[in-house]
């Protein structure tokens, strides 16, 4: 007994700041007494009562169901047109070109694809190249670029990140841009006609400007000090990715488009997060109130083919659409919303029923209590 009261007195003094061995005060590992720490903040808990719970299920589903309508309607609304160029069957006209092309070819290879709208476009039309099965994402691939060389630093352009290999130098020279990304810029070149009932051609005017985020354009990207108009002096002692045909500064013959504010180069940069994705082109503005943007009728894509994808089994695809206030053509968001408002409606009409046949026995039995 008395060893028992001598630990739970020595317990007691500790706990307590009492003296210690040597006569030194222990430090107490009890919390300080305030709300916070002894948990005696105020607090809010529902209560979930069929009172409550049927009222939220059927405004989210009367809310829900016609946003989901309204959104998939005018998604449905957006006119797009979509055409598989990639050359794998023998009978596309791109066949050939999809089998002798590579990286190593020096003689571009041209291939045409003839289609026609059966619904003329109206407003502006979005011209997007398609790639799928091209992995944008992986993590050495994001990582391979020097975002301070994008930007203009004069350091990193003659002295790239490490970040870059292998496409950090070539021959010595430093790559600009360099790295994986900006290695595999997408170049293909694609023209679209316009088939008159004549059998002219007319070439249609793709705008090339106003295709990249103005953030990415005016901040992210800019060339090195120096001349605009004589870029070539700028990257001189620089060398072109080792997959380009032009050097950097060739990319374009306007100064406001060239070297890295080129927007080709700005819009590939950016990666996609998917396998499959597509990235804006050009931009088929509409020239008056009066005629729509492409007529309906017979329409000529010449293709300039020089991104071969045969190697990693990956499609090429050329997109036409419109867009509405919400973008461009997307079901997804419109069927979400419709999904759900529908589940929440017949959930509170399940638990409606189950309240009605069930809730008048609860209560008599919570009154009997």
């Amino acid at each position: 007994m008395m060893a028992s009261s001598y630990s739970a007195k020595e317990e007691d003094g500790h706990h307590s700041g009492a003296p210690g061995p040597g006569g030194v005060n222990a430090k107490s590992r009890k919390p300080d007494n305030t709300a916070f720490k002894q948990q005696r903040l105020p607090a809010w808990q529902p209560i979930l009562t069929a009172g409550t719970v049927l009222p939220a299920f059927f405004i989210i589903g009367l809310l829900f169901i016609p946003i989901g309508i309204g959104l998939y309607v005018t998604s449905n609304n957006i006119k797009e047109y979509e055409i598989d160029y990639t050359g794998v069957d023998m009978s596309s006209p791109c066949f050939n070109c999809s089998q002798n092309y590579s990286w190593n070819s020096t003689k571009p290879c041209t291939c045409s694809v003839a289609f026609s709208l059966d619904q003329p476009f109206e407003s502006n039309v979005f011209m997007y190249y398609g790639l799928s099965n091209y992995y944008q994402n992986h993590r050495r691939y994001v990582k391979s670029r020097d975002d301070s060389q994008l930007n203009g630093n004069l350091n990193s352009l003659k002295d790239p990140s490490k970040e870059c290999e292998p496409y950090r130098t070539n021959d010595g020279l430093p790559i600009a841009p360099c790295g994986a990304i900006a290695n595999s810029l997408f170049n293909d070149t694609l023209e679209l006609y316009y088939n008159d009932p004549n059998g002219t051609k007319i070439p249609i005017r793709l705008v090339k400007t106003g295709i990249a985020w103005w953030t990415d354009k005016h901040v992210k990207f800019r060339n090195p000090v120096g001349d605009g108009s004589n870029l070539s002096a700028v990257f001189q002692g620089t060398t072109k990715p080792v997959n380009w045909q032009k050097y950097v500064y060739q990319l374009d013959t306007d100064p406001d488009n060239n070297g890295f504010i080129n927007e080709d180069l700005i819009v590939w940069m950016r990666t996609a997060a998917l396998p499959t994705f597509r990235k804006l082109y050009r931009i088929i503005e509409k020239q008056g109130d009066a005629t729509p943007t492409l007529p309906r009728g017979n329409y000529t894509l010449l293709i300039t083919y020089n991104y071969p994808v045969r190697s990693f089994e990956g499609r090429k695809r050329m997109i036409l659409s419109t867009i509405s206030w919400m973008g461009g053509k997307n079901p997804f968001l419109g069927i979400a919303y419709i999904t759900v408002g529908s589940v929440c409606f017949f959930l509170g009409v399940v638990l409606l029923i189950i309240h009605h046949k069930y809730g008048s026995r609860s209560n008599n039995a919570d009154i009997a209590s």
